[in-house]
């Protein structure tokens, strides 16, 4: 654990944000690599169409909490549809 330099209310305050929304991304950015990876294990293709919602939904709600850039989140989606 880091130790905390600020002296300043405010800026101790800050340091508790960060904090909190960088867990909060983790979860999200994990959330979109178990989309992907689901698909990608995925063996029989009765799955695949909730696969590629599930990946299209977790993209574009990271994007919208601005996790991820909306042009990422876009070029993820194209690329696993144009693969399947």
């Amino acid at each position: 654990m880091l130790l905390q330099m600020a002296n300043i209310k405010s800026a101790i305050k800050s340091i508790r944000i960060v904090k909190r929304r960088t867990r909060q991304n983790k979860i999200w950015r994990g959330n979109i690599k178990k989309a992907l990876k689901a698909l990608r294990l995925n063996k029989d293709g009765s799955k695949i169409e909730g696969l590629l919602r599930k990946v299209q939904s977790v993209a574009a709600k990271a994007a919208k909490k601005r996790v991820i850039h909306k042009n990422k989140a876009g070029r993820l989606v194209s690329k696993v549809f144009s693969k399947r």
